[in-house]
């Protein structure tokens, strides 16, 4: 009987070894060595996780980063230049300049602009809604004001006012990751380039209708009558179904356009005052 169990016990010896064995070379020959370059790249970017640089999370940036030729289509938003030049310095490269930017929302609908015509008692959720019906007022195109794009933020860079029950966003707060454009249902987020000192010139509208029905839901919608177009030198103002739109790289802020446009649907901020205008008068001549 003994000897029974130490053959045994030899037998489930020997077939652990030989498996062992065998599971080592597999192992061997299977490995995957990563580059360890791909930990130092992460443990500079800012563990945001947020998803603005296009990758699942900041592990999945640092392994793009590190594998890619280039960097150049690669940024994080939340690092910054700082963090891609500190990324590039770790592989041996230059980073390329990219222009930082700001979320913008197209849209101007305050009460005073945009009269409600309809009251929404439903899920205070703006796909909810946006699945649902048009809105509260007769703009179809329009802010729901549900506060979607508040919730997908996770920097604190966007906050609802009570008063125009509009989004609000605050330039110093904001990355462009771009989770509020993400989260509109209505695509009226733009992710815009951020000029000094946060100069800002756009049509906040996003009114397509033509431009009777379009001022008739909204006071400040854009018509489309391209007196804007015909203003700007620069080639920055196109009209594409009924709606302008400013090239943010192509405006050089003249201002023009915002003195032409009959709706006030431009928008200038963080402007100074403009100097008043100085009437002429032509004297008689005897």
């Amino acid at each position: 009987m003994s000897s029974i169990i130490l053959i045994t016990i030899i037998s489930l010896s020997l077939i652990a070894l030989i498996s062992a064995v065998i599971l080592y070379f597999v192992a061997q020959k299977f490995k995957i060595v990563e580059d360890p370059r791909i930990d130092e790249v992460q443990a500079i970017l800012p563990a945001a996780n947020c998803g603005g640089c296009g990758f699942a999370g900041c592990r999945n940036m640092a392994e793009a980063i590190v594998k890619a030729t280039t960097l150049e289509g690669l940024y994080c938003p939340v690092g910054g230049a700082k963090v891609m030049n500190s990324a590039a310095k770790i592989l041996g490269r230059e980073a390329p300049v990219t222009d930082p930017r700001v979320a913008v929302l197209l849209c101007n609908g305050t009460p005073e602009n945009r009269p409600r015509t309809s009251r929404y008692n439903g899920a205070s959720d703006c796909r909810i809604s946006n699945n649902l019906y048009i809105g509260e007022s007769d703009c179809s195109y329009g802010c729901l004001g549900n506060g979607d794009c508040v919730r997908a933020c996770a920097f604190d860079a966007i906050h609802m006012d009570p008063t125009t029950n509009l989004p609000v966003i605050i330039d110093d707060k904001c990355v462009y990751c771009g989770a509020c454009v993400k989260a509109c249902p209505r695509n009226i987020i733009e992710l815009r380039k951020k000029a000094k000192k946060d100069k800002k010139i756009y049509v906040a509208c996003s009114n397509c209708d033509k431009g009777g029905p379009a001022r008739k839901a909204c006071n400040a919608a854009c018509i489309g009558c391209g007196k804007c177009f015909k203003v700007c030198e620069f080639g920055a103002i196109t009209i594409e179904k009924n709606l302008a739109y400013i090239d943010a790289i192509k405006c050089t802020f003249c201002r023009k356009c915002v003195e032409e446009c009959p709706t006030g649907a431009i928008r200038e901020l963080n402007f100074p005052p403009r100097k008043p205008k100085v009437e002429v008068q032509n004297e008689a001549v005897n």
